[in-house]
């Protein structure tokens, strides 16, 4: 065979080469869509991946078909219509079709509520280093609550992706990896959900221990903040956000919930600052509205210093007051004030659940420990005045009320004797004639035993922090309407 022949038959060989790759390159997906996953109900859903630029991808499930093209950049994103909740026993299947034979299949897709769940250790700790691990991981038998663990990525940029799979949650998949298996916290406020609105639930755990709340906020959010200004480009600041959050979105959710603010111990004022512009930066990046938001209070531990971290308790109330659709967990009763990691997850999973069950899904339950609402100077006595007290104040234990000091104008405050009146505290001192203020459980390590007649512990509070109550009704979603899977 001649020289140009051979050179003529090559050609062809490469452009046919280039021909099939063209043809058959693959339809990629994104970690958070695969297979087990929950979608969830009641919402339009986005479905993105990436494929050759220009190319037709259609995605088809429960009846729907959808198409969209690949961009210049290969991404490719549709919208499903909502889907109602499904039945534990009829899981769906998706097919996500690009060019010619390219094809991808998800299995053993569920509908229902999907929640992201993040923080730092202590949403980390997972279920084997937790309260009665062993009975616990051998009872953890539920198909239908979905569990995905983002790896742990710094990024300097925005990241797309992350691999990671959905899975069945079983004693085997909530134990495996990590450290003590899945996110116990989060576990357990999955657990409450599924069983109290019968639909499977879908956890998205992503959370890294000893991490401050400026790495999970984006640059740009940080930047937006005059107080938080010199933060933007600082050091790992956002590099979290960019790594363990921007790659899940726009997945759709139901909300977030948070568990973190011991690495901002001693920052409480900026936390203030810091904490909210965090929540605004995921709804806006999310574009889902004002998607629920709950915080757990990071329990009384002993730093040696005595109310830093008082004065984050604060921080985390009020933050969760003025914004909408936020709420606090309460732990001032199940803190370990050696440990910075108490153990008992499953009550604060419970009580993450009851603020969701209350203000999102609409349930008559009270959610909530008392919170501090007024005061009110008569004389040598101050009377404060709670929110969530419907059924009452008690005693945890039986005892006089532990925990309350007051002050006179001299700014020294006195330990005092404290009484339940209906649905307030009275508070004296003998060596305090004309009391100012008030403080209660305001230090590190407090132990106080008030709270109100569903056992709820009383938030911890100072009414002489020159801050005001917030008073104002917010705007709520308590009522969502769900097809459950009865």
């Amino acid at each position: 065979m001649s020289r140009t022949p051979r050179l003529l038959v090559l050609a062809l060989s490469l452009a046919i080469g280039s021909w099939t790759c063209a043809a058959s390159a693959a339809v990629k997906l994104p970690g958070i869509i695969g297979s087990n996953m929950v979608l969830q109900q009641g919402c339009m859903l986005p479905i993105w991946g990436w494929a050759d630029k220009g190319e037709e991808v259609t995605v088809s499930i429960a009846g729907q078909t959808v198409s969209g093209k690949a961009g210049d950049d290969g991404r490719w994103e549709v919208k499903l219509a909502k889907l109602e909740a499904t039945p534990d026993e009829k899981p769906l299947e998706m097919t996500i079709k690009g060019s010619g034979d390219n094809a991808i299949t998800l299995k053993n897709i569920l509908v229902g509520e999907v929640w992201v769940c993040s923080g730092q250790s202590n949403m980390e700790m997972g279920i084997g280093a937790a309260k009665d691990a062993k009975t616990e991981i051998a009872a953890a038998n539920y198909p239908s609550i979905r569990l995905i663990t983002v790896p742990k990525l710094k990024a300097k940029e925005p990241a797309t992706d992350f691999k990671a799979s959905w899975a069945e949650c079983s004693p085997k998949t909530i134990s495996d990896k990590g450290w003590g298996g899945f996110s116990a916290a989060a576990y357990y406020f999955g657990r409450e959900l599924h069983k109290k609105l019968k639909v499977p639930v879908g956890l998205i755990h992503t959370s890294w221990g000893g991490t401050p709340a400026e790495l999970w906020t984006s640059k740009k959010s940080l930047a937006a903040v005059p107080a938080l200004k010199g933060m933007a480009g600082h050091g790992e600041n956002s590099h979290l956000y960019n790594g363990m959050i921007a790659p899940l979105i726009p997945f759709a959710i139901r909300g977030a919930i948070w568990y973190q603010g011991e690495a901002n111990v001693g920052r409480a004022m900026q936390y203030r600052e810091l904490l909210p512009a965090m929540i605004r930066n995921w709804r806006s990046d999310w574009g889902q509205g004002d998607f629920p938001f709950g915080i757990v209070q990071i329990a009384p531990y002993d730093y040696h210093g005595g109310i830093p971290e008082a004065e984050l308790w604060e921080s985390q109330i009020y933050t969760a007051q003025s914004l909408p659709n936020a709420g606090v967990a309460l732990t001032m009763d199940v803190g370990e004030l050696k440990d910075i990691h108490p153990k008992n997850k499953q009550e604060v999973g419970r009580r993450l659940a009851l603020w969701a069950l209350a203000t999102v899904y609409g349930e008559k339950i009270e959610y909530s420990g008392p919170i501090y609402k007024s005061m009110e100077i008569d004389g040598d006595r101050i009377k404060i005045t709670f929110d969530h007290v419907d059924g009452g104040l008690k005693s945890r234990d039986g005892r006089p009320l532990n925990e309350f000091t007051i002050t006179g104008p001299d700014g020294k405050f006195q330990p005092a004797k404290a009484e339940i009146d209906g649905s307030a505290v009275v508070v004296q001192s003998e060596k305090v004639p004309n009391p100012v203020a008030v403080r209660f459980a305001f230090h590190d390590t407090a132990e106080p035993n008030l709270e109100n007649k569903e056992g709820l512990p009383a938030a911890p509070f100072r009414t002489d922090n020159g801050l005001p109550p917030i008073l104002v009704e917010k705007p709520g979603s308590a009522g969502i309407k769900l097809k459950t899977s009865k």
